[in-house]
C-alpha cells in the first residue's frame, strides 16, 4: 500500500516580499506580559482604534513613495507623449494636494474591510476587539472628509450610519506574538446595489435568469 505523504500546511493565499515603508506611530496601549512561563503581547483596544484610524486615514489621503516615483518616471519617458505627460503631472498634483489631509485621493468609497492576523501569543486587555476596530473605522471617516456608504437596519427604514460602520472583519489566528492589520477602504462597491443568492442545481439557467431580473 501506497504510504500517504506527509501533511504540511501552506497557506490559500501566499503574497510577496512586503516591502512597505512603515513608521512608529506610538509605544503607548501595549505591553508584554507572561503567561505560563511564556511571553505574550498586551494589547488595549485603544492602540487598535488608533492604528485603524490612522491607516483608513493614510490609505485615504497618501499614496506610496514608489507609486509616486513611478508616475514621476512617466515625464523623463522619451516614448510617453503629451498626454501621458499631462495626466502623469496631473495625477501627481492631485497626491499633493490630498497628502495635505482635506481633500481625499477619491471621495468614492464602499463597504470598509479589516484583514486581521493575529498571532496567537496576542492577548487583548479590557475591551471588545470588534468595537475597538469599527471606532477607529468612525474615527477616520468622520475626521477624514470621507463620503459614508454603509447602511443600517431595521429593514426597509434603512438609513446612513453616518461613519461607514459596521465592518467586514477577517479574522486569522496565526503563530507569534504580532498583529498584522490590513485596511481596505473601498471593498464590495456599494451595500445597496449589491446581493447574494443560494442556488441549486435544479433551478438551472432559468433560476439564475429569474434572480438577475
Amino acid at each position: 500500500m501506497a504510504q500517504a505523504p506527509e501533511f504540511k500546511y501552506a497557506p490559500m493565499f501566499q503574497v510577496g516580499e512586503d516591502t512597505t515603508e512603515y513608521y512608529h506611530l506610538t509605544s503607548e496601549h501595549v505591553s508584554l506580559g507572561n503567561f505560563e512561563g511564556k511571553e505574550i503581547l498586551k494589547v488595549t483596544p485603544e492602540a487598535l482604534t488608533m492604528l485603524i484610524e490612522r491607516a483608513f486615514t493614510d490609505v485615504n489621503f497618501m499614496l506610496r513613495r514608489s507609486h509616486n516615483e513611478c508616475v514621476a518616471k512617466i515625464l523623463k519617458d522619451p516614448e510617453a507623449s503629451d498626454n501621458d505627460k499631462y495626466v502623469a503631472l496631473t495625477m501627481l498634483r492631485n497626491a499633493e494636494i490630498s497628502a495635505k489631509g482635506i481633500l481625499p485621493i477619491c471621495q468614492d468609497t464602499g463597504l470598509t474591510v479589516v484583514f486581521m492576523e493575529i498571532g496567537q501569543e496576542v492577548h487583548f486587555v479590557g475591551g471588545d476587539l470588534y468595537e475597538a476596530v469599527n471606532a477607529g473605522i468612525a474615527d477616520g471617516y468622520v475626521g477624514g472628509y470621507l463620503r459614508k456608504s454603509s447602511v443600517d437596519d431595521p429593514l426597509f427604514v434603512r438609513k446612513n450610519t453616518g461613519d461607514n460602520t459596521p465592518a467586514i472583519i477577517h479574522t486569522t489566528i496565526v503563530p507569534g506574538e504580532q498583529v498584522k492589520i490590513t485596511v481596505s477602504p473601498k471593498g464590495c462597491g456599494s451595500e445597496n446595489m449589491g446581493a447574494l443568492k443560494m442556488l441549486k442545481p435544479a433551478d438551472g439557467v432559468e433560476g439564475v435568469i429569474k434572480f438577475v431580473v
